[in-house]
């Protein structure tokens, strides 16, 4: 069976969580954030899951 490639972008926006989730940054904290207020911003510090029904497709780019 040939090995699989991983996707690129896939790698390096996702990681797996021990319970098989998936956890990413949350986007909108590189730049122009002066104008922001903190309510906006503080929640953006948190990270992100990916929802059941997309992670099938992450999955199948990360397969290592």
């Amino acid at each position: 069976m040939p090995k699989l490639k991983t996707n690129s972008a896939a790698k390096k926006r996702y990681r797996k969580t021990a319970t098989g989730k998936l956890k990413f940054k949350k986007p909108g904290l590189r730049h122009l954030l002066h104008q922001e207020p903190s309510s906006l911003k503080r929640p953006k510090r948190n990270p992100g899951y990916v929802n059941e029904h997309f992670a099938d497709n992450i999955k199948k780019m990360l397969p290592y």
